[in-house]
């Protein structure tokens, strides 16, 4: 049983935190965690490059999304900040005039790290396959490693594992292929 002293984390606790920390509010905690490492930086900048071509512009691709770096998302009572996260225009056809989203993406993607990891699988996968994300990707720059996943009536169904060099080609991006090797530093 909760301490009855204890008080849920807000909006405002969250505006407190440091800019060199990354705030999210997750089943009213308060989660800090360090801004992104370069190994990990290089790989979610790398994707959303890989992915705003064809996706969000239409160069090479079918177009029709919206692709953000580090969008803030307002999912219920939970603040989450994803490496990257994006919106089909069907179902978003303008931006939001807020700092935020409240429209759940169609695809979020995580950058995992020794410091991230079991928030990322643990506490966030969950918020967002309850609120309708239909599509979770989870990268691993020090394994080398992407995951793909489905949601699939609240769970997530892995549709596929790469590694190293392998060519991606998977849901929902699967009109295109990304060369994974790019994505890391070395």
């Amino acid at each position: 049983m909760p301490d009855p002293a204890t008080r849920d984390a807000t909006y405002e606790d969250l505006l407190q935190v440091e800019d060199h920390l990354v705030a999210e509010l997750i089943h009213g905690q308060l989660v800090t965690t360090p801004r992104p490492a370069p190994r990990h930086a290089r790989a979610s900048s790398l994707l959303g490059v890989e992915l705003g071509g064809p996706y969000d512009k239409g160069h090479g691709g079918p177009g029709g999304w919206w692709i953000f770096d580090e969008p803030e998302v307002h999912l219920g009572s939970h603040v989450l900040v994803p490496e990257l996260a994006g919106w089909r225009r069907e179902r978003m056809p303008g931006l939001p005039e807020t700092a935020w989203f409240e429209l759940a993406p169609d695809w979020v993607c995580e950058v995992l790290s020794e410091s991230t990891a079991r928030v990322d699988r643990v506490e966030k996968l969950p918020v967002y396959a309850a609120h309708g994300v239909g599509h979770v990707w989870l990268v691993d720059p020090v394994l080398r490693t992407l995951e793909a996943y489905a949601n699939h009536e609240g769970h997530w169904l892995l549709l596929n594992a790469f590694e190293n060099d392998d060519p991606v080609s998977v849901a929902p991006f699967d009109a295109v292929t990304i060369p994974l090797g790019g994505l890391w530093a070395d």
